[in-house]
């Protein structure tokens, strides 16, 4: 049986160093949309063509694209201990469609970590990394604030979703960064034991 989770939190969370520790300490592949979706389009594969028409004109993949490439990913490794995905589900509607697919493989969400840290630390984090990153949407508190506003409306539907189904665990992403990854491997545990 695959472990699958999701891992969630808003820009400057620190999301992407935690991903990267997750993967290698329980071998699991990091599955990332927006990866995806350039892997597919550099291929020209058929979604990837498909998804770029949209990319193009700047408006959002459709889910029932962004599913199929997640089952190709599914189906191309069927060996895996386990997937993390990163930036997705965003909608409730993607999240149904994903526990779909995964069903369709008898496969499951195990867990859907959330790290939950403050708007201030957020910005401080995120102006302290347009210092050195270079991405113009880090250097301005506005849209800053603007991006983690969109994320809180997005993801509380998601984090809804799986509430329901009992699979949200909030985990504090302030302190040191071995702190919060002891922190998500402790509630990741726990969820290994009854899967």
């Amino acid at each position: 049986m695959m472990f699958n989770l999701i891992l969630f939190g808003p820009p400057g969370s620190g999301k992407g160093t935690q991903s990267e520790k997750i993967i290698t300490k329980y071998g699991l592949r990091h599955l990332s949309t927006g990866d995806m979706l350039r892997a597919e389009i550099s291929e020209q594969s058929r979604l990837g063509m498909e998804a770029k028409k949209f990319m193009d004109k700047g408006q959002l993949v459709p889910d029932e694209v962004v599913i199929g490439m997640i089952g190709n990913v599914l189906n191309n490794n069927k060996n895996a201990k386990g997937f993390l995905f990163d930036g997705f589900p965003r909608t409730a509607a993607q999240a149904n469609a994903l526990d779909e697919l995964l069903n369709e493989n008898n496969q499951s969400i195990a867990v859907m970590l959330a790290l939950q840290v403050s708007e201030a630390e957020l910005v401080k984090r995120l102006l302290k990394r347009g210092e050195t990153s270079g991405r113009s949407d880090d250097n301005n508190e506005q849209v800053i604030l603007a991006r983690i506003k969109e994320y809180h409306n997005k993801t509380a539907a998601v984090a809804d979703y799986y509430q329901k189904h009992d699979k949200v665990v909030m985990v504090k992403g302030e302190g040191s960064v071995e702190d919060i990854f002891n922190a998500l491997c402790l509630e990741i545990d726990k969820k290994k034991e009854i899967f």
